[in-house]
């Protein structure tokens, strides 16, 4: 199936490693040009250069995505190499997992600046070019997590937070043909979650929990933005797409 990106230019923030490259990658297969954006300046532009490396078109730009001096000079940059953008993946963020009564102020500013601020920072430097060539896409990625996690209420009030700015810039920007939607992984084996000390029993529980018994893998996640990111999702707009093998509570 032909999604229509050939030429397109997407930005994919925090997309050195994990979800972000995963997604940066199946873009670039689909014949996008992609920026790879992130903090981690060696990450990134080996990233970058592993695309490159496989015949694909790629970029490098480290940006703080908190900073809105950084995110402009990206989206100029970005404009400035590839001539526009096109398509927006709002991937950066982490997790700092505590008890409400042991999270610390630091912990929830930390989660909320870099998913929420660091967001709103990209939507509002691409939107002006997506408004002038009367097209664009929005993905922002939440998590299934934004149903509520106990050790997560930082987390998930962010990723609830994406939904809904996606919800209310679907309502803004569809009148100049930009779409925003959202996706909610689930349980997705990535190199950060592999890393966790408690990895083998969060994977026991998560497929316990899934009617579809295997572990998320990256590709699942860049399979389903690059279809929202499509000429075949152009009267999809405002959704949250959950890709949890169906796991929602």
């Amino acid at each position: 199936m032909d999604l229509g990106l050939t030429g397109k230019v997407a930005i994919v923030t925090g997309s050195a490693r994990g979800l972000g490259a995963a997604t940066a990658r199946r873009l670039a297969e689909e014949g996008a040009k992609v920026v790879i954006t992130d903090i981690n300046a060696e990450l990134a532009h080996a990233t970058a250069a592993a695309l490159k490396a496989d015949g694909l078109t790629a970029h490098c730009i480290v940006a703080d995505i908190t900073k809105g001096a950084e995110v402009q000079q990206l989206v100029d940059h970005t404009v400035a190499t590839f001539g526009g953008v096109h398509i927006l993946v709002n991937n950066a963020g982490f997790p700092r997992d505590k008890l409400l009564t042991k999270l610390t102020e630091e912990d929830w500013d930390l989660v909320m600046t870099v998913m929420l601020k660091g967001a709103f920072l990209a939507a509002k430097a691409v939107v002006p070019h997506m408004i002038e060539q009367r097209w664009g896409r929005i993905i922002n990625i939440s998590s299934r997590a934004h149903l509520g996690n106990p050790g997560q209420a930082n987390y998930s009030a962010a990723k609830a937070g994406l939904i809904g700015m996606a919800k209310a810039l679907s309502k803004e920007e569809g009148r100049y043909g930009i779409t925003v939607n959202s996706v909610a992984p689930g349980f997705i084996e990535t190199e950060m979650v592999q890393a966790l000390p408690t990895y083998e029993q969060i994977k026991e529980r998560a497929i316990e929990a899934q009617p579809i018994k295997r572990v998320g893998k990256p590709a699942d996640i860049a399979d389903a933005v690059a279809f929202l990111a499509s000429e075949r999702a152009s009267f999809i707009s405002g959704e949250t797409l959950h890709v949890t093998g169906g796991r929602f509570g």
